[in-house]
């Protein structure tokens, strides 16, 4: 049976030299190829790998980010991470990678990682990357759309809202629905995001005031939304204090 590889690096020469080596192996099918971290998840989406081969430092998105998004997909592949830096060793088996493989990449090496994952099976890879361990936030926060997955910047956010099962992300262009617990969200987003009711994140940086209204119910305006959101009187004490220390900040 072929596995299905996609190879994720924003050096075309790297990803060449890679191809080749590839090519020399059995069993191993190129199903696509990426040069930076959002285009792989667009390209794991669209091609459906077994193993994605990942560099870790590229442009718009990095590997590691990528690794996170990738690992939440509902058939996740098998990461094996190529990359220059030892530095990056840690944070990447953070993300539940299977292998990871310094530059230059050897033949042997490769090999050995590659059918170490092959012979994973979904639910092994299931089990791998269920459990994200504690890294830095991510920049993007991805959304399916039918069949496709969109990426939105987290500067774009203005608020996350949980209702039912999914959480409402409403951002600078619209909404989107993920498939995410609101406490994760919090905890990631701990620093740029307050909870002002048990079913909703507000960025800070769209805050533009607090005050009652006319029923005497706190809220919360946020910039760019025509709407307040209501904020719990478990919560109003330190939305104050937040709204205020943000409006200090900001001069």
């Amino acid at each position: 049976m072929t596995t299905r590889v996609l190879i994720a690096d924003d050096e075309a020469l790297a990803r060449s030299r890679l191809r080749g080596m590839l090519e020399e192996l059995n069993d191993y099918e190129i199903v696509a190829e990426a040069n930076n971290g959002s285009e792989a998840l667009h390209q794991c989406m669209a091609s459906s790998p077994d193993i994605v081969l990942l560099d870790i430092r590229m442009p718009d998105m990095d590997g590691i980010e990528a690794a996170r998004h990738m690992a939440a997909l509902e058939e996740a592949p098998a990461v094996i991470f190529t990359t220059a830096f030892d530095s990056y060793a840690i944070e990447a088996f953070d993300t539940h990678a299977i292998g990871y493989l310094l530059k230059p990449v050897r033949m042997e090496k490769l090999e050995r990682a590659l059918a170490f994952a092959a012979k994973l099976t979904q639910p092994g890879i299931d089990a791998a990357t269920a459990q994200i361990g504690e890294q830095s936030a991510r920049t993007n926060i991805c959304a399916r759309r039918g069949a496709d997955l969109h990426l939105i910047p987290i500067d774009d956010v203005q608020y996350f809202q949980a209702d039912q099962k999914y959480i409402t992300v409403k951002h600078l262009h619209g909404e989107d629905l993920i498939d995410e617990p609101l406490k994760d969200l919090a905890t990631e987003f701990a620093d740029r995001f307050i909870r002002i009711h048990r079913s909703a994140l507000v960025a800070l940086a769209y805050v533009e005031r607090m005050e009652k209204n006319a029923e005497g119910q706190y809220e919360v305006w946020l910039r760019n939304c025509p709407e307040p959101l209501p904020v719990s009187r478990r919560h109003v004490t330190a939305v104050k204090a937040c709204v205020k220390r943000t409006a200090t900040d900001r001069g």
